[in-house]
């Protein structure tokens, strides 16, 4: 086995204490990587509050540097600057994994943390580490250009408002309006726009109009003034909903042009719809989680070719405690990224 250090959450306190620990030697297709920048989401909350009994490592979006390689790997070399999001391996065979979709897989993915490796049946731990061993085919060659750090988010919050994106058909002439505006929100701006889409921010106060614009908002709808958003009924082709409390989803589906998609990104659980919200002007209700590897890598190069990085706060990693804290009162702009480098 090969040994590192990492941050470890035991029964669901964010408290994480500094603790050794074990990765698989490199089987012939698996690379090491020496974990330099990882994200914090908000799922990484969740699955700490989650686990009142035992531990977990989170750490789901990060770069990093390639420091070994097993004999049967052909696309990355020692040196090779690399990133790794939620998914670290599929069944590969399924309908899913065979469309690209691997974060679809009948069989369900393997998780970047807390899930269960294909091949010794062990448990994952994530990239609140130094150093992460996986599979080649489930990294992607880090382009040029990119700051690390502030590439690390678009593994997780990037590709996952990148897909309905993309599924949507945004492009020049679209109009798409967002909600929310936190991890996954202000990449959602500035990828709808990047594409030529005209972006909306939804808000329910007007502070955040000046923030909207520099994300490459054309304008902000505040979704508390009844007037405003009379004015704005079927105006939008997509509305993203990156709100991950609970709230009402008739006001935004009103919203929504003819054949207009409102797509749920934040907020997982049930969710009770009058099938006349839809009805009227054929509307569609949708979601989606993460990307596969296709769109992934597309993401990765459509964000070198135009500078799009997500907005972080760079922390080294012995702060993971108090960034988690502030996570839970909402006090970043807009992703926390650990800096993993005092862990050496």
């Amino acid at each position: 086995m090969r040994t590192t250090t990492g941050w470890q959450s035991t029964n669901g306190s964010t408290d994480l204490q500094r603790v050794p620990l074990e990765r698989r030697d490199l089987r012939s297709e698996d690379i090491a990587v020496r974990v330099d920048y990882c994200g914090i989401c908000h799922s990484d909350l969740h699955a700490i509050h989650g686990t009142t009994e035992g531990t977990v490592v989170p750490g789901h979006e990060f770069t990093g540097t390639v420091t070994a390689a097993g004999p049967g790997v052909t696309r990355f070399a020692p040196g090779d600057p690399v990133a790794v999001g939620t998914i670290v391996d599929s069944c590969g065979v399924c309908t899913m994994c065979r469309a690209g979709q691997e974060n679809y897989c009948h069989e369900f993915p393997t998780l970047t943390y807390g899930g269960t490796d294909r091949v010794d049946g062990s448990r994952t731990l994530g990239g609140y580490t130094r150093e992460y061993v996986l599979r080649e085919d489930f990294a992607y060659p880090l382009p040029a250009g990119l700051d690390p750090a502030a590439a690390a988010p678009l593994m997780c919050a990037g590709i996952t408002v990148w897909e309905p994106l993309r599924a949507a058909g945004i492009g020049p002439g679209s109009r798409v309006a967002v909600a929310g505006l936190g991890g996954l929100g202000h990449l959602a701006v500035k990828l709808a726009a990047a594409l030529g889409a005209e972006v909306t921010a939804l808000s329910r106060t007007a502070d955040k109009a000046a923030d909207a614009a520099a994300l490459g908002a054309a304008g902000l709808l505040l979704t508390t003034d009844p007037d405003a958003m009379a004015a704005a009924r079927e105006t939008f082709d997509l509305v993203v909903d990156t709100i991950s409390a609970e709230h009402e989803l008739p006001p935004l589906l009103r919203l929504l042009a003819v054949d207009g998609t409102l797509t749920l990104l934040g907020r997982l659980g049930p969710t009770q719809v009058d099938i006349r919200n839809l009805m009227a002007g054929r509307r569609k209700l949708t979601s989606s989680g993460v990307g596969g590897r296709p769109s992934t890598a597309e993401l990765l190069e459509f964000c070198a070719e135009r500078g799009i990085t997500a907005d972080v706060e760079v922390l080294p990693s012995a702060q993971v405690g108090a960034a988690l804290t502030r996570l839970e009162k909402g006090d970043v702009r807009y992703r926390f990224v650990l800096d993993l480098s005092d862990l050496d």
